[in-house]
């Protein structure tokens, strides 16, 4: 599985599961002796000349400005240590039972970009290991156990990158490199602070280039996941720690690994520095990270889906759904198109759709060939601006997902959603138009939307599910979560010990629901 490399204890219930040098670019010695070290008779297999002797004067110059980097949070727990599964409801808790609150760390990697202090880190190293934890400090140690607090810049989830500052001068510092120099083949070193063992310098070769990796393997990953690949040893806490090349320029920051076990086994992965270093300058600059965006649902075409197109599975993508007045839609894009190049690039399995279109600025017209009934045609789509994570996520919905209540984030302590969650056993978002519609209701419909329900819940007793509609909580109109969480603040404050919700199905008229609280 892949598997990021922010070192979380178990104490985070699970934790996390990726310019300036003064002096010149340092070189790595070598040996060129072959031809008085090898028998007249043999043949060199391996060019010598490629092959240091010893990366000892390179790590020297490097190793100052890679940190270790920490994080001290606050968790918060449940009181019931069965909350969220079916046994929740055996081991009853009293009414004013409250949440218990822990401590928790996490530890991670990076390296210094600038004099005066700037970090540069992934973003999940500096995040909450836990949905219910909050972030109170980051500590930034130097190579020689000088501690600083730092601050956090800027952060970039999409990518998984963060900017720190802390308050420093003179400090030592390294510079990007030029990855689409990078060969297959080619050295690299890391440095980084794997499960604690701060300084630790391993080496390897780069393994491949571009690699599209996500939680589910090759060729699961989204729009930001395209890796080096190396053999170079990393494990936990070597996150956001720097892959240097031979020149001692930063050509990756080391984000992920895929392991059965959770340790190294020679396939690890980091962000390419021609995708964290533009990133990193407008974090630096206070920017906001903005991406093109075309509005399309889109699917890798696997062989039956080629065949029955009668075209080559790796060349192209297949359009699922095309949101309603977004980009390609009125570019004319349809459902049914394949898309076969854009901005002049081919769509392949390495290099697809979602990767091109979040590597292009918002506005950029973007001439597209796509395929539409056996016919190659051209059209020039204006970019709109992607849309946030929870933007994205609010805008998809699958009904028929088998979603457990524990595999839900819980929401932060005391806000609505965890008023929900514990009171009614639900786990609810808004609902926009386009989730109506996947659920098959009318796209005007006001209301949320349960995404999960807890198995002890009287909700489950009274066969609520996921895609049933919540309209309205004791008369009142629901249109978010906090409005449902308010109603059942107002019953609880009355004496009330239930909720009468009214609730849509798709196919069915609203019904009426007393749901009891707290089981």
């Amino acid at each position: 599985m892949l598997q990021s490399k922010a070192l979380i204890p178990a104490l985070l219930l699970g934790g996390t599961a990726l310019t300036f040098v003064s002096q010149g670019p340092a070189t790595a010695q070598v040996r060129d002796d072959a031809a008085t070290s090898a028998p007249a008779s043999a043949t060199p297999i391996v060019p010598r000349a490629g092959a240091p002797e010893s990366f000892a004067d390179l790590t020297a110059q490097l190793q100052p400005a890679v940190v270790n980097i920490s994080t001290r949070q606050r968790v918060q727990v449940s009181a019931n240590p069965f909350a969220g599964t079916p046994f929740e409801g055996l081991f009853g808790q009293r009414g004013d039972a409250q949440p218990q609150t822990r401590r928790g760390q996490s530890l991670g990697s990076g390296f210094i970009i600038s004099a005066d202090g700037y970090i540069v880190t992934n973003n999940h190293v500096v995040s909450p290991g836990a949905p219910n934890a909050v972030v109170e400090q980051i500590t930034v140690t130097m190579p020689d156990r000088t501690e600083y607090v730092a601050t956090l810049v800027g952060r970039d989830a999409d990518s998984d990158l963060a900017v720190l500052k802390i308050d420093g001068r003179n400090l030592p510092h390294v510079a990007f490199g030029d990855s689409t120099r990078a060969r297959v083949g080619d050295w690299v070193i890391a440095i980084g602070n794997p499960l604690g063992f701060g300084g630790t310098v391993t080496s390897g070769i780069i393994s491949a280039l571009y690699r599209n990796v996500g939680p589910g393997g090759a060729g699961t990953g989204g729009a930001f996941d395209r890796y080096i690949q190396t053999d170079a040893a990393i494990n936990q806490g070597n996150s956001g720690g720097p892959m240097f090349d031979m020149s001692g320029r930063v050509i990756g920051i080391n984000s992920a690994i895929i392991s059965p076990n959770g340790g190294n086994i020679g396939l690890g992965f980091a962000i390419p520095a021609e995708v964290a270093e533009p990133i990193v300058r407008q974090l630096v600059a206070g920017q906001t990270i903005q991406r093109g965006y075309f509005g399309i649902e889109r699917r890798p075409l696997d062989d039956d889906l080629a065949s029955s197109l009668g075209i080559d599975r790796n060349h192209g993508e297949f359009i699922n759904r095309v949101v309603p007045d977004g980009a390609a839609a009125r570019a004319g894009i349809k459902a049914g198109d394949v898309i076969l190049r854009v901005n002049g690039q081919d769509v392949t399995p390495d290099n697809n759709l979602s990767y091109i279109i979040a590597n292009l600025a918002p506005g950029a017209r973007v001439p597209v060939e796509l395929l539409r009934e056996g016919r190659r045609m051209q059209v020039t789509v204006t970019l709109a601006t992607r849309p946030s994570a929870e933007q994205l996520t609010e805008q998809q919905f699958d009904p028929e997902a088998q979603q457990q209540f524990g595999d839900q984030p819980a929401a932060p302590a005391n806000g609505p959603d965890q008023t929900i969650r514990t009171e009614l056993g639900l786990i609810t978002q808004n609902l926009t138009a386009d989730i109506a519609r996947q659920i098959g209701v009318d796209s005007d419909t006001v209301g949320v939307v349960i995404a999960a329900v807890s198995p002890s819940s009287d909700a489950a007793q009274k066969q609520l599910r996921r895609g049933d509609v919540i309209l309205n909580a004791n008369g009142r109109a629901v249109a978010n979560n906090a409005d449902l969480a308010a109603a059942i603040t107002d019953a609880k404050r009355q004496g009330r010990s239930a909720i009468l919700v009214q609730v849509l199905r798709r196919g069915l008229r609203p019904q009426y629901v007393p749901l009891v609280f707290g089981q």
